[in-house]
């Protein structure tokens, strides 16, 4: 204690100066707290209170990063655990905007189930102050504490409403495969550390220790890294939890687990590549490899795999595991100052995910079914429905004039531009693989209109829409068709 009391008021300056700009995770940190009030105390009078708080508190966040983002101004904060900058604002505003959106969702969809919702926004507003500190973070501490916190609310989340058999099992292998993953990443972490005595991943000692490092070491080290990152974004080989969580959670919480997440791990791991493939030495040609790799193989696996499925739910997560080969893509051709592409493509990701569940659990709520024989006859009595429905799958497999296929060519394009500069056929490869699996998703993503409007079924006389969230599910299949035509509504904004 003693040799630390000659930095003790340095230390409390530094957090003084630093808390000014972790507004908006201070905010999500208030909220949380008053969301648990809110359920204790409140919502046994007013059951939509938690509702409104979260509500109040995600957006009164998003008018602090607003202001971050106008100030244009990169901050470095908490012992440069945290760094603030233009990439990061953007980053957290579109999983701001997300989670604003499944919270609507899941109020929508289980306000009247037994269960309180006010401890479930709680964990909500966990997972994304954890996402906020993963775009955020270049200190590998914060990052695992950040990874865990978002992991931990993700395994609450997948198993608060189970009541089936399939739903339990859904959770457990979750909790499983995610606590073996997360110990797999904590020991390549403390490989890393040990070999550089740093734990800021950008900063030249860690580099430097890196350089130095046996070479076999830091490559199993690097692996074990990809683990925990492969998890979060269930790429191959780490993909295996998906299918069967994604079908056995409630919709709302598949729409979560497929979207959110993923931009927060995908900024993050955006970050790392950009300070670590910018030096000479000779592991940022093997990540390159190994991330290339990857994104081949999870491209084939999830989009092939797709191909066979009869749930709609499944299906969607065997496409969610394709579509993480071309967030990898966009990874690999993100540069500083050239962020636009990326985020792009992940606010269009977000949009379709968003929308695609929307109108698969509209259906399950009235069909009692996820099955997409069950679509069958469905779109001559339900048009504007299935016409969504359709337009949000054109955009998931690329085609014009959707905003997929623009972002699926501003991705091709920068990595065309990377093959031309360096003339690297694995590049040629990549480009000639997910061009490939963009036809093959054709396939599997046109079952659901072929079977709505091409085949007869059975007339539903009494069919329940929830009038908010149908609107919500249109309003992004017309955002999604809108920056299809005028993409730069938001390549400018970014």
């Amino acid at each position: 204690m003693l040799a630390f009391s000659p930095y003790i008021s340095s230390f409390i300056d530094q957090i003084i100066v630093s808390v000014p700009y972790f507004k908006p995770e201070l905010t999500l940190i208030i909220t949380f707290i008053g969301t648990i009030l809110s359920s204790l105390f409140v919502d046994r009078y007013w059951k939509k209170t938690s509702f409104i708080i979260t509500q109040l508190g995600l957006l009164i966040s998003g008018c602090y990063l607003l202001g971050q983002g106008l100030s244009k101004v990169e901050m470095t904060g908490f012992f440069d655990m945290i760094q603030i900058d233009a990439f990061a604002t953007a980053a957290r505003l579109i999983i701001l905007f997300s989670t604003i959106l499944i919270g609507i969702f899941i109020q929508q969809r289980h306000q009247q189930d037994e269960r309180p919702l006010g401890d479930l926004y709680a964990v909500l507003l966990s997972a994304t102050l954890g996402l906020n500190l993963l775009t955020m973070s270049s200190n590998w501490l914060m990052i695992f504490i950040a990874v865990e916190t978002v992991s931990i609310s993700s395994y609450i989340m997948v198993g608060y409403f189970s009541s089936t058999k399939i739903q339990s099992e859904a959770a457990l292998k979750y909790v499983l495969f995610g606590s073996i993953c997360a110990a797999v990443m904590l020991y390549g972490l403390s490989l890393i550390y040990g070999f550089t005595g740093n734990l800021n991943f950008d900063a030249p000692s860690h580099i430097a220790g890196l350089m130095e490092a046996p070479q076999i070491m830091i490559s199993i080290a690097l692996l074990f890294l990809l683990t925990g990152i492969g998890f979060k974004l269930s790429f191959f080989p780490f993909h295996v939890w998906s299918p069967d969580v994604y079908q056995g959670a409630p919709t709302v919480i598949t729409t979560y687990l497929a979207t959110v997440p993923k931009i927060a791990v995908v900024v993050l791991l955006s970050k790392i590549l950009s300070a670590w493939l910018n030096v000479s030495f000779y592991f940022s040609d093997l990540l390159t490899y190994v991330i290339i790799g990857i994104a081949i193989a999870t491209m084939l696996v999830g989009n092939l795999a797709a191909l066979r499925q009869n749930d709609a739910k499944r299906m969607m997560a065997y496409s969610s595991i394709g579509h993480t080969g071309i967030l990898l893509m966009a990874v690999l051709v993100y540069q500083n100052n050239e962020s636009n592409v990326l985020l792009f493509y992940l606010s269009i990701y977000a949009l379709m995910n968003i929308a695609v569940f929307i109108f698969i659990d509209t259906l399950e709520s009235n069909l009692g079914d996820t099955s997409i024989e069950s679509y069958r006859g469905l779109g001559k009595q339900f048009p504007l429905l299935f016409t969504s429905f359709s337009i949000v799958l054109i955009a998931l497999v690329g085609l014009p004039p959707t905003s997929g296929f623009v972002g699926k060519l501003l991705v091709f394009s920068k990595v065309f531009e990377q093959y031309q500069n360096f003339q690297s056929f694995s590049l040629l490869a990549l480009l000639i693989v997910g061009a490939l699996t963009s036809v093959i998703s054709l396939f599997y993503y046109f079952k659901i209109p072929l079977n709505a409007f091409l085949k007869d079924g059975t007339t539903i006389p009494t069919f329940k829409f929830d009038i908010a969230l149908l609107c919500i599910g249109i309003l992004c299949t017309a955002a999604v068709l809108m920056l299809g035509i005028f993409p730069d509504l938001l390549l400018s904004a970014f």
